[in-house]
């Protein structure tokens, strides 16, 4: 990601522009990568048949929390959306009715499960927070499990001069996702972990720019990695992740300040985290500031 080192300083947004342009990278940047879209209510549909049993590459992503926002997207990105509503326009976000919601909800649901037939899993990702907190109370009913996600945009400075993080290959990486899918799904069969393993190919047509970052051991070992993608002067840093045992070492940290310089040139530098998990405390104390929020909803 050289290109970005020599760009522009970092400028600063409003936490609405920021969360705007961070969705539509993220939402760019699924459609991008997924061999198959699918236009559904208010958004689409993303499958990979090669990775079957990944929710990431297997979900329904709501874009529109109303019909004028559908429209505005339709209008970037022709024939994606269709309306929110079957017939009519349903109340704005700010005024959706418990009735509506449910009945949006169960729209929802319904196309879910039409895109992911043959999946063992179903998940709606809600890009609007006042949309996807109406329509919880209807995806609990049925059973979902209900996360909210932290869109976080970094507000801090650039720390200066860090060491840089080692540029990963897939042939690199590949084995450590492995172990370290081993290590969370013990009883997983062997072709999942593989599935769960390959699947970061696909992010290499995510953005312009895509590269997997990480910080050894004193013997050599991966102990931190993360994913570091630019498209249109955004940066996201995505998949931080830190081996148990060496958490608390202040590789994460290392990783972080290292992909952060890598992307000062950026207009934009934001990640994603679960808003009820303890990255986001050390996310914050690094400099990125909460600029949004968003919901997904998952059967399995």
């Amino acid at each position: 990601m050289d290109e970005l080192a020599r760009g522009p300083a970092l400028e600063r947004g409003g936490a609405a522009a920021d969360l705007a342009r961070a969705l539509a990278f993220l939402q760019g940047f699924a459609r991008r990568r997924a061999p198959v879209v699918v236009p559904v209510e208010g958004g689409f549909g993303v499958l990979d048949e090669r990775f079957p049993g990944s929710y990431d590459d297997n979900k329904l992503i709501v874009t529109a929390a109303d019909p004028a926002a559908g429209r505005r997207t339709a209008a970037a990105d022709p024939g994606a959306v269709r309306r929110l509503a079957e017939a009519g326009d349903p109340e704005p976000p700010g005024r959706l009715t418990a009735a509506g919601a449910e009945g949006l909800a169960g729209r929802l649901m319904a196309a879910a499960d039409e895109v992911l037939a043959g999946r063992d899993h179903r998940l709606v990702c809600v890009d609007d927070d006042r949309l996807g907190e109406a329509c919880a109370p209807a995806f609990d009913a049925a059973g979902y499990e209900h996360e909210t996600n932290l869109v976080m945009a970094f507000r801090g400075e650039i720390p200066p001069d860090p060491p840089p993080a080692e540029r990963l290959t897939l042939a690199e990486l590949e084995p450590v996702l492995r172990r370290d899918w081993r290590r969370t799904l013990p009883q997983a069969p062997a072709e999942v972990i593989d599935g769960l393993a390959r699947r970061v190919e696909s992010r290499l047509r995510g953005a312009d720019t895509v590269g997997f970052r990480g910080v050894r051991t004193p013997s050599g070992e991966i102990a931190a990695r993360a994913d570091l993608y630019a498209h249109g002067g955004v940066a996201q840093i995505e998949s931080v992740f830190t081996g148990e045992e060496h958490r608390g070492k202040g590789y994460a940290r290392a990783l972080m300040n290292a992909l952060l310089a890598e992307a000062a040139g950026a207009e934009l530098v934001f990640l994603v985290a679960d808003a009820g998990d303890w990255p986001r405390h050390f996310y914050g104390r690094l400099g990125f500031e909460e600029v949004g929020r968003t919901h997904s909803f998952l059967r399995t």
